[in-house]
């Protein structure tokens, strides 16, 4: 991850914000994080464009808190004054933990919940009392604003966090519905990977007057990441994958496929053949997909195979590789895939496997990104009793 030469003390928080930093990951403050946190404690309206990785969700978390712990905002009961909209579960853990980590060191605490679906939402309406920080996706939130359990027309903050992926799944009319309930006059935090035309659609919608704020590469450029790409037919796509990882020792391989049912299948298969390995994807229930998660980044798990719904979710500092089993629709979906990896200036290798069937699409990937990988052949390797 790049640094700036500047310090965190020369972009405004306050000395209990900093003395709450001490110990923690920040050194120094990010190029995001160095031109988002003066506008944001400015009050501005800000679109970030950054990549996953760039330190975004500290960007916006310091300013609120210094902000929140400044200001002083009067609280009615379940009228929630700062809201974080984000697309998947994992997200909002990841989120409410940056929250719940600066929190742990100021003398003055806040109360941070996260509420996603496939949970019992029954302790998330009880929980909602005194929230000062809500982090939410879109479908829960509403079921909790329909049963009357918070309110949204106090809010002096909205955060719409990787708000082109809330789009890609499908959360334009429940963010439409979203915003309709918000007061008119707030601060508008939108941060993205990509500007397309959907979130260039909801930037006029939301923001007003914004600070636009775009760093590092395009999107589509990927540094610290080799990328490897293997032809191999589809019956031995299998015996190749243990191959591979086999072969090049990995210890915690990060390997995605194109369904749920892709997922459950090459996992059963690594395990019947030596690999732990566990599988995660949205069929799974929250506490499942929580324990997959934890114990792979705690080294107590080979390899997590996971769906698209997690290729953003998933928050691995030390990463070392990524296995693409199977190809995603979009050269965007793939990005952010194999950014799993290459992180926190550490170098990462992402592998992807590839069948005559998927050269087209493979093809139309690296014309995206503007790069292209050499295809290396594998019909000389033996994969007999692999």
């Amino acid at each position: 991850m790049e640094t700036s030469s500047q310090n965190f003390d020369t972009l405004g928080l306050s000395p209990l914000l900093l003395a709450a930093m001490t110990g923690l990951k920040y050194s120094r403050p990010t190029p995001i994080q160095e031109r988002t946190i003066p506008a944001i404690l400015f009050g501005k309206d800000v679109l970030g464009i950054a990549q996953t990785g760039s330190g975004k969700t500290a960007a916006y978390v310091l300013p609120i808190l210094q902000r929140l712990l400044e200001e002083q905002w009067p609280m009615k009961d379940r009228h929630v004054p700062v809201l974080v909209l984000v697309p998947t579960r994992e997200l909002a853990v990841q989120v409410e933990t940056v929250f719940q980590e600066l929190i742990n060191g100021l003398p003055e605490k806040v109360k941070v919940t996260a509420v996603f679906g496939g949970v019992s939402i029954n302790p998330q309406m009880i929980g909602m009392q005194g929230v000062q920080v809500l982090i939410a996706t879109p479908g829960r939130l509403l079921d909790l604003i329909g049963s009357r359990s918070v309110h949204l027309s106090a809010v002096k903050v909205l955060v719409l966090d990787e708000a082109d992926r809330m789009l890609d799944l499908g959360f334009q009319e429940e963010v439409d519905r979203l915003l309709a309930l918000l007061p008119k006059k707030r601060q508008n935090l939108l941060f993205s990977a990509t500007l397309n035309q959907a979130v260039d659609g909801i930037t006029q919608l939301v923001l007003h007057k914004p600070e636009v704020i775009q760093v590092g590469d395009t999107p589509q450029k990927v540094t610290l990441i080799e990328q490897r790409a293997y032809r191999v037919s589809q019956e031995r796509k299998g015996p190749f994958l243990r191959y591979l990882i086999q072969s090049m020792e990995m210890q915690q391989v990060l390997i995605f496929t194109a369904s749920s049912h892709s997922a459950d299948h090459v996992a059963d298969k690594l395990n019947k053949n030596g690999i732990d390995a566990l599988a995660t994807h949205g069929k799974k229930s929250n506490h499942a997909r929580q324990q997959a998660l934890a114990d792979f980044k705690a080294g107590k798990l080979r390899a997590l195979v996971a769906t698209d719904l997690l290729s953003r979710g998933i928050d691995i500092e030390h990463l070392p590789f990524v296995i693409n089993y199977e190809l995603p629709r979009s050269p965007k979906d793939y990005v952010h895939r194999i950014g799993r990896t290459g992180r926190a200036q550490r170098s990462g290798v992402a592998f992807s496997i590839i069948t005559p069937e998927d050269q087209p699409h493979f093809k139309v990937i690296q014309k995206k990104m503007k790069q292209w990988v050499t295809l290396e052949g594998t019909d000389d390797i033996d994969l007999k009793g692999v």
